[in-house]
């Protein structure tokens, strides 16, 4: 049998690992946000700048959509009109989408337009690039109010169908919606 001292020191043990738990386990969770968001390895051409730090990764999953032309050399070509995807968190949940401009809209109402300025070949030859983009414009407030650069990597598919397949004499203005999936990383300046 334990002396009242014995269950008294018991006790104050006891007490202290239910507080202490919590605290652990947010410690851990911080921990595990943190190391999620480090920014990737990726090509030294679309590094972000020094200085800014990743705030959101994003998983695409959509299309890319081209239009049937001609290009600036008479040729028929496929050229970009859009991207069309979802984009989703490292749990799958939606988060937003990304369209036009290109611009990735956040479902807390935040908005972030930019414009590709470095790209570098997805290992994979069949997938379309990885890029970096600067912001242009910002909307609403929320977690991409203060994006400053997005990169585009880890890309599968997207890439235009082969020129062949358009005819603009006849398929002027069609359009192809080709499936690609690519992880987005938002930064911004970091905090101090």
């Amino acid at each position: 049998m334990r002396s009242f001292e014995e269950e008294q020191a018991l006790i104050t043990r006891l007490s202290w690992l239910r507080a202490a738990a919590p605290a652990t386990l947010m410690g851990v969770a911080a921990l595990a946000h943190a190391e999620a968001l480090a920014p990737p390895e990726v090509p030294e051409v679309i590094k972000a700048l020094a200085g800014e730090s990743v705030v959101l990764r994003a998983h695409a999953t959509g299309v890319q959509v081209y239009v049937c032309g001609r290009g600036t050399d008479g040729k028929s070509e496929w050229t970009l009109k859009a991207p069309d995807a979802e984009l989703r968190d490292d749990q799958g949940a939606l988060i937003g989408h990304h369209s036009a401009g290109p611009s990735w809209r956040h479902n807390d109402g935040s908005e972030v337009t930019g414009k590709a300025v470095a790209r570098s070949n997805s290992p994979d030859a069949d997938s379309i690039p990885w890029l970096l983009v600067s912001a242009t414009a910002h909307a609403g407030r929320g977690v991409l109010a203060r994006v400053t650069s997005i990169q585009r990597i880890n890309t599968v598919g997207g890439q235009p169908p082969p020129a062949k397949t358009c005819d603009p004499a006849r398929q002027k203005g069609k359009e192809a919606r080709v499936p690609y999936r690519a992880d987005y990383y938002f930064y911004a300046a970091a905090s101090h």
